[in-house]
């Protein structure tokens, strides 16, 4: 399993919510930031989730993947936000 998905799942966030998060990842990256600060992580793991999406940005294709959304949404919504 993926680490970022795994690391949600050990902090009780449910499948239902996980995929909100990152069906606003496909949409807009600056909304997904705002959902993922709500769902009450604590502040090490989220820190810890941060790190790990710094070291390695392919974590997040691979979650978007793993939970059957398009990746292309996502670099997409990260385009327009670069304009």
């Amino acid at each position: 399993m993926n680490p970022i998905l795994a690391l949600l799942k050990e902090n009780n966030i449910s499948d239902q919510q996980i995929g909100e998060l990152f069906q606003a990842l496909t949409q807009n990256p600056l909304a997904a930031m705002m959902t993922l600060s709500q769902l009450g992580l604590p502040q090490e793991k989220l820190q810890l989730l941060m790190g790990q999406v710094m070291q390695n940005p392919a974590l997040i294709k691979e979650a978007v993947e793993e939970l059957g959304l398009d990746f292309s949404k996502v670099e997409a919504a990260k385009a327009k936000l670069q304009q």
